[in-house]
């Protein structure tokens, strides 16, 4: 399979805490930046999931739409809040 981390989608933007600001993503990359290097928790099985759903987008194997919604969740469950 190719990979490709530029699959856009439609943007959500995230608030990242009291210090961390907001944080815009619309396509698999970013969301994949976001998760690995700037989210606040590293555990969670809502975190778990959408590393692997941005994977499996990152090859093709699901729609880029699916790290996006899968992005959603674990920023509910980490407590962020989403603007869609």
């Amino acid at each position: 399979m190719k990979r490709n981390t530029l699959r856009p989608f439609p943007a959500v933007t995230l608030v990242l805490g009291e210090t961390g600001g907001y944080r815009r993503v619309n396509s698999v990359h970013q969301v994949a930046e976001l998760l690995l290097e700037h989210w606040p928790v590293e555990s969670g099985e809502e975190y778990v999931t959408a590393v692997r759903i941005c994977l499996e987008a990152m090859l093709g194997a699901v729609p880029p739409e699916a790290a996006r919604d899968a992005l959603i969740r674990a920023a509910r469950e980490a407590g962020l809040s989403v603007m869609q």
